[in-house]
């Protein structure tokens, strides 16, 4: 599969953002990473960290909904914290 178009990149952002700010306040930013077919998702707490939340999947275009989830999202214990300690301080 090919990587993911910048029309298709940007759009996604977009959409991701206004999806973050409408439904979870407590992030105060969003960030997606691209890598082949792959975006990687990243929420960002007041404090600076950042839990991944998830990993979709690009299968061909952005406007038929072909961007899957390819990971469970990560939000309630991050990778990266397995004590949950950061899951307890965004309040998730």
């Amino acid at each position: 599969m090919p990587a993911i178009p910048d029309s298709t990149k940007t759009s996604l952002a977009q959409r991701l953002r206004q999806h973050a700010a409408d439904h979870w306040p407590q992030l105060t930013g969003l960030h997606v990473r691209y890598h082949g077919q792959f975006a990687y998702v990243e929420g960002e707490l007041a404090d600076g960290d950042r839990l991944p939340l998830t990993r979709l999947r690009y299968g061909g275009s952005a406007s038929t909904g072909r961007m899957r989830s390819g990971a469970r999202p990560h939000a309630i214990r991050p990778r990266h914290d397995r004590s949950g300690t950061a899951a307890r301080r965004s309040g998730i």
